[in-house]
């Protein structure tokens, strides 16, 4: 049985603990409502640019996957027959732990999808850390893009592997992350970023699918009446790129409130539970030291008694 300084001695590592788990889970509260805001202003500009490739593609009347005008006749899908190329993962994940199973869940992910000779792009040092054991060292450290989502340093990786896409140095590229659907739940989803499926056919009632991140958009309405300059084929060869860049964008902002949430959620368990704990260890010190002042109480009474 532990004496009462051993007792004493863990109810204030404890308590040193709960302040601990305390003050993360209100840091990581308060990281999660900045990146939900962020998202909530990126959101607008995403629906804008949405309604405008539906309209494009309305007016223009272009069916999904057809061939597009240059480089994105292979960006909707129609790849020439070339030379078997490695396909790409981008795969986001955190910088640190102490997250639930937030990166335990997307590493699980990115194995499932995949395949022997596949690239693995790594954002994130837990993403990097894992798939470097599996024999996937990322070509780049992207760690700097998990803790602080930035547009310029996503589309710059996008714009390298269209190029590479392009080129036929890769056959595809797939995207892992997790997406944040309430603060205690996140899945982990795989997408396809390229080739890119164009939106369907948009008219009456029916609603586009457009690629990015909202999958699903109103269709426009009157699209027949609208005048495009320069034609929908190249307004759509114009925001089809920049489509793939926000989606890439949303995803780091998605995974970051996803990673937000779930340390929130693992910080709020960590603390009930180091409560419960403490209370335990605070009852049995009590009792204790009750059984101690009660023994030495009737040892002195004994002496007297003898006396």
């Amino acid at each position: 049985m532990p004496t009462l300084k051993e007792i004493k001695g863990r109810i204030g590592s404890v308590k040193s603990t709960l302040k601990i788990t305390s003050a993360m889970k209100l840091v990581s509260s308060a990281k999660l409502r900045k990146a939900q805001n962020a998202i909530a202003a990126m959101r607008p500009y995403e629906e804008a640019l949405q309604k405008m490739l539906a309209m494009a593609q309305g007016a223009g009347n272009v069916p999904g996957n057809v061939p597009l005008p240059s480089k994105m006749a292979d960006f909707a899908g129609n790849v020439l027959e070339k030379v078997p190329s490695p396909a790409v993962i981008v795969a986001i994940a955190s910088n640190s732990s102490l997250c639930g199973g937030f990166n335990a869940n997307v590493i699980a992910k990115v194995r499932s999808v995949r395949r022997s000779g596949d690239v693995v792009y790594s954002i994130g040092r837990k993403m990097a850390d894992a798939m470097a054991r599996d024999g996937f060292r990322s070509p780049k450290d992207y760690s700097s893009l998990s803790e602080h989502p930035a547009y310029a340093e996503a589309a710059a990786l996008v714009e390298k592997l269209s190029e590479d896409f392009y080129d036929g140095r890769i056959s595809g590229v797939t995207l892992v992350y997790t997406h944040f659907v309430s603060t205690s739940r996140q899945v982990p989803v795989a997408e396809r970023l390229l080739p890119v499926e164009t939106p369907d056919r948009v008219g009456g009632d029916e609603e586009a699918v457009i690629p990015g991140p909202s999958s699903v958009i109103p269709a426009p309405d009157r699209v027949s009446e609208a005048i495009l300059e320069p034609s929908a084929r190249e307004l759509l060869e114009a925001l089809l790129p920049r489509t793939l860049k926000l989606k890439l964008y949303a995803a780091l902002l998605d995974s970051a409130a996803a990673e937000h949430a779930a340390r929130t959620v693992a910080m709020q368990t960590a603390t009930d539970n180091a409560e419960d704990l403490l209370s335990e260890l605070t009852l049995q010190y009590n009792k204790g030291r009750q059984q101690k002042i009660t023994s030495e109480i009737l040892d002195l009474a004994g002496g007297q008694a003898a006396e």
